[in-house]
């Protein structure tokens, strides 16, 4: 494994891409910028990111992902979570979230 881990620096852009893709589906950045017709509760919305962040979990299982990979994953995800339109305060939170729940030993 060591620090580069065995997937590509594009899989895991891909990947990271995707995630922030499957939580915009379910909780579009309209909706955190206040301006959806409906709400989200607090812990709608802490499952959400939690069922991401088991995704991420296993995906890093999966791939082994090493230190390196495991930063451009969460900042990949960073990222796209910006350009899709959310808050800084939600961006904020939920990378802290990805990098906490990756960063876990098994």
């Amino acid at each position: 494994m060591g620090l580069f881990g065995s997937v590509s620096g594009k899989q895991v852009d891909e990947f990271a891409k995707t995630l922030a893709q499957e939580v915009a589906k379910r909780y579009p950045p309209t909706m955190d910028q206040g301006s959806g017709e409906r709400k989200v509760s607090q812990k709608r919305l802490s499952s959400i990111l939690e069922e991401a962040f088991e995704k991420a979990v296993a995906y890093k299982a999966e791939h082994k992902l090493g230190v390196y990979k495991k930063a451009r994953l969460s900042n990949t995800f960073r990222w796209e979570l910006q350009e899709l339109g959310y808050t800084e305060k939600f961006v904020e939170v939920a990378t802290e979230g990805l990098v906490v729940y990756i960063s876990r030993k098994q």
